[in-house]
Parts: structure tokens; sequence; C-alpha cells
């Protein structure tokens, strides 16, 4: 098994959640296995009560239901814990960039509390793998282990889904690190940093509301103005930033989008 080149705290992190929406839906388990670049491990896993219902469908899935949170802590009351476990640390996880961690900012965010992500690498093992070869988190388990996911806990549990996130990941760096031009076999993909540069997010939110040109110029990947320059459709029509700040987008995406805007008038 291969040992990862950390030079940081890696998290890896899968939540369970009342729903796919990404502003309106609520953590009701967070599972983090802390990795330290000395070899230790640290497993944190929690069910939460999300104060909303936790609808069937979502039930269907994993299993958790409205009774077995009613005891369990709110985000807010964790939220202090979970931002100290996870400073300092990179991020990593299967799907995490488009799903995890924005609904773990919009939670941070209503407990008070800003995470920020921008000079932290992060690592998504399903981008490596739909990169490779385009598939979902079972099915790159089995593709790389030669197991059922099953092996490591009940499917669709936040702890089961890190466990199998990080067990890809290692055999993807086993698969794809050897770069075979080098006339040393170099490792070249086992590296934190690299795999960031090579496989995070091309946008500029982690939803992938905003993207950007071959220059790195932000534009629109949504609506009337898909495709087109954020700056120039706010210089045209500066009412639409505030149609944005009052819609259902991630608070990650309001940032942003706020970050492009203040660079306009700071420019101006």
């Amino acid at each position: 098994m291969v040992r990862l080149n950390l030079k940081k705290p890696l998290a890896f992190l899968d939540l369970e959640t009342t729903g796919l929406n990404l502003v309106k839906d609520r953590v009701i388990e967070i599972s983090i296995l802390k990795l330290m670049p000395m070899g230790e491990m640290e497993m944190k896993t929690r069910r939460l009560n999300p104060t909303i219902p936790i609808p069937a469908e979502a039930t269907a899935i994993h299993g958790i239901t409205d009774a077995d949170v009613q005891e369990c802590p709110t985000f807010k009351r964790v939220a202090k814990s979970l931002a100290d476990f996870l400073e300092g640390c990179d991020i990593a996880g299967f799907n995490v960039i488009r799903f995890d961690l924005p609904i773990l900012i919009e939670e941070f965010d209503r407990a008070g509390i800003e995470f920020e992500y921008e000079e932290r690498c992060l690592v998504d093992a399903q981008r490596i793998f739909f990169a490779k070869e385009k598939r979902n988190l079972a099915a790159a388990y089995k593709f790389y282990t030669g197991a059922d996911i099953s092996e490591l806990g009940q499917a669709h549990t936040a702890e089961t889904d890190t466990l199998a996130s990080f067990r890809v990941l290692q055999e993807q760096l086993l698969r794809y690190a050897e770069d075979p031009e080098s006339p040393d076999h170099e490792r070249v993909l086992n590296d934190i940093p690299t795999l960031h540069q090579n496989f995070a997010t091309q946008h500029i939110d982690l939803a992938g509301f905003i993207g950007k040109t071959d220059k790195g110029d932000p534009v629109f990947n949504f609506g009337k103005h898909r495709g087109e320059k954020v700056l120039d459709i706010f210089a045209k029509d500066p009412y639409y930033y505030d149609w944005i700040m009052d819609r259902d987008f991630p608070v990650d995406t309001k940032r942003k989008v706020s970050q492009i805007r203040l660079s306009q008038k700071l420019s101006a």
C-alpha cells in the first residue's frame, strides 16, 4: 500500500445529508479521516441533528431517520471543534469539490464561521477517477481494489465512503503515480500540490457556477449570460449582481462573485 507524500495534514471527508441542494439541505453525518505527514491517522465520525426533516428518499439511501438524530447535536454546536480539527489541513474525498465542501461551507457559514479553502490543496479522487476511468465511488472501489465497498461497512454511510475514498486514492497513486517516460520511473502524482493542480476544480467557485476562460477571466456557467465574462455583464447590467446575491446560490459562489465585483470597483 502506497504511503501518501504529505507536507501537511490531509483530511478525507464525507457527508451524509438531507438532500442534494447545496444551499438548503443540511448535514446529518460527517466523517473525517485526518492523515498526518508522519503517517498517523485519526478518524472522527458523528451524527448531527439537521433541524429540518430528513426526506424519505434521503433515508432510503443512507438509512438515517429523524429518530436517529433526534438527540444528536446540531452542526452549529460542534462547528468550532470541527473547524479546529480541520485547521491547517488540505482536503480530500470523492466528489468533495462539487458537493461535500460546498455544503460544509454553507453549514459553517450558518454557524458564523468563515471556512476558507483558497490556501488549501483540494484532492478529489472522483476527478482522478473520471479523468482516467469515468465511473462512481462504489465502482471506483471495485475497479481499484477488486473488492466490494461493503467490506468497509454499511453502504452509504459517511464513514464507509470516507474510508473508501482514502483507499481509492491510495490505489490510484499505485496505478498512476509512476511516469513510464521517466528513466527512473519518477513518482509524479504522489504529491498533494501536484494532485491539486492537475485535478482540482477549473472553476472560480466550488460549485462551478463561475468558470474561467483560457486567460483566467471569470465567465458565467449558467443562465442567460452563460459563457459571457462576469465583468462585462456587471459593467452593462450592475443589477445582475444584486439578482445573484438575492438568489439561492451557495455562499462560496456569492463570495467569489462579490470578490470579482469588488475588483471591478477598485480598478475603476
